[in-house]
């Protein structure tokens, strides 16, 4: 009851004209972030952070957050319609999304995928309004331990229950992990990988190596097929939107799920990136067609845009609460709430109630406003196709190399841009999949810095990993998820050798 208070009051301080101007606005630039590759969300807000100096805090994270939002429903649009993915998180909504826009679904594809963007966002931010303590409280047992094991069971979930031959998913696994180690080590100090280069002591940014794989990628492999561009137009109808939303209802089941994975991995954190990818492996998995999945299914758009916003929504609770980030764009959103003097912990939602509350009430209005904006300017983004390839081709190569430039404003980032592009192309070529080396990227750091913090405090004994009930029951969950096509194979075999008893006995 006290939080549903809290909430109304923070509609009153929402209530305030510009607040709401700034949220839309917000809400509108989050958008053609997300949409344009190479930009993202932490980048947009990082970009835009020093606007905000000369706003009132509460004004700056309304517009701040709301860049977020309009970012998390952009990505969508590149990744149906051109296969492109506008986020790192989208990534997964390609793989279903862009072929019902090729078989003339896209309506269908960006309808449930906009539908599901506001539905985990939404069950998000309820867990934000009534379970922050609860949450924050059991955040506060995760240790280096357990944090290997959240990134243990993404690993092996991909493996276990990936579309692709495991083998190819290994390797590009094993890839993604070098190039991770590739700059400093955080734990010896020592050097890897980095062939006397300055510049390459920071090692390979995530956000570079997405703009190469797939934005460089896409258009030297659609440039070697012939200047047509392979992009879908579309229209979304009230008729269209109310037949999906008709459709919707069927996926109950993968929708809580994908949102459970998504706030689990968005408070662990584990990241908005692992978490689309869990969620639509999950969804394959227990799908009653899961051979349709990769050809056009729409439970194949539900289950990651769903995780994506519920774990980009629930990265604020850990900073909001604990001072810990959740995301990239949380540690964005971090430093400028450290710059205008408010101290994030459990003390801001008792000393600074109406920031706090009016950004929650603004998460509630700023999703309602984002679904709006993105079903009613669709058409202006599928607008783009009317310009001949020759054209719009150099056009996203400059917009990606811009991209890469600006995340640390060095020449050498637009060339490693390219060499992922080229390791984009050859994979796309060769029909190996770039989802694992990009899950391996991003999250290979953060797996190695967790094992060995793990193996530093248990001097290193590897029972550390099933200690207690917590890093135990992961770890072993991880394992299923790992051997899972072993399992389904010999569970196969039981049932045909006792179907097989039958008729001999007779």
């Amino acid at each position: 009851m006290d939080a549903f208070v809290s909430l109304i009051h923070g509609f009153g301080v929402l209530a305030d004209p510009m607040n709401i101007v700034y949220m839309c606005v917000g809400v509108v630039l989050g958008v053609l972030i997300g949409v344009l590759p190479g930009l993202g969300g932490a980048n947009g807000v990082a970009i835009l952070l020093p606007l905000t100096f000369s706003m009132s805090p509460t004004a700056a994270i309304i517009m701040l957050s709301s860049i977020y939002w309009g970012a998390l429903f952009g990505g969508a649009i590149t990744s149906v319609l051109f296969n492109i993915p506008g986020e790192p998180w989208s990534v997964a909504t390609t793989f279903d999304g862009h072929p019902m826009a090729q078989q003339g679904k896209a309506d269908e594809a960006l309808t449930a995928a906009f539908t599901s963007s506001f539905i985990g966002a939404l069950l998000a931010v309820v867990v934000i309004t009534f379970l922050a303590p609860v949450v924050a409280g059991f955040a506060l047992r995760f240790g280096p331990a357990e944090f290997f094991a959240v990134q243990l069971l993404t690993f092996c979930s991909f493996v276990g229950m990936g579309r692709e031959s495991p083998f190819k998913v290994l390797a590009a696994m094993t890839l993604g992990f070098a190039l991770a180690a590739v700059g400093l080590d955080s734990v010896t100090g020592q050097l890897r990988m980095t062939f006397g280069t300055v510049e390459l002591m920071r090692g390979f940014d995530f956000l570079i190596a997405v703009i190469g794989l797939f934005g460089i990628g896409e258009i030297l492999l659609t440039m070697e097929e012939g200047l047509s561009f392979r992009g879908k137009s579309t229209t979304i109808t009230l008729r269209s939107v109310m037949n999906t939303w008709i459709r919707l209802p069927r996926f109950w089941i993968t929708y809580l799920r994908s949102a459970a994975v998504g706030c689990w991995l968005g408070i662990t954190p584990g990241g908005a990136t692992p978490a689309s990818f869990m969620s639509y492996g999950l969804a394959r998995r227990f799908s009653k067609n899961p051979g349709d999945f990769g050809k056009g299914e729409i439970e194949g758009v539900v289950a990651p845009e769903t995780a994506a916003h519920a774990a980009g929504t629930s990265a604020l609770l850990p900073m909001l609460t604990l001072g810990i980030p959740g995301s990239p764009t949380a540690a964005v959103m971090l430093g400028g709430l450290l710059i205008w003097g408010l101290q994030p912990g459990p003390m801001l939602f008792i000393e600074q109630k109406d920031f706090v509350w009016g950004l929650i009430a603004s998460m509630y209005l700023s999703n309602v406003v984002g679904f709006l904006i993105v079903l009613t300017t669709v058409p202006l983004w599928a607008s783009i196709l009317r310009i001949p390839f020759s054209i719009i081709a150099p056009v996203i190569i400059v917009l990606c190399c811009i991209g890469a430039y600006t995340v640390h404003n060095a020449f050498l980032d637009v060339v490693i841009m390219l060499f992922f592009g080229i390791i984009g192309y050859a994979f796309k070529k060769l029909h190996y999949p770039l989802a694992p080396l990009v899950l391996a990227l991003v999250l290979g750091d953060m797996a190695e810095s967790s094992f060995r913090q793990s193996m530093l405090i248990s001097q290193g004994d590897m029972s550390i990993f099933w200690s207690n009930w917590l890093v135990g029951s992961i770890c072993g969950l991880a394992m299923i998820m790992l051997f899972w096509p072993l399992i389904t194979l010999l569970l196969d075999k039981m049932r045909g050798g006792g179907g097989r008893l039958s008729p001999g006995g007779a």
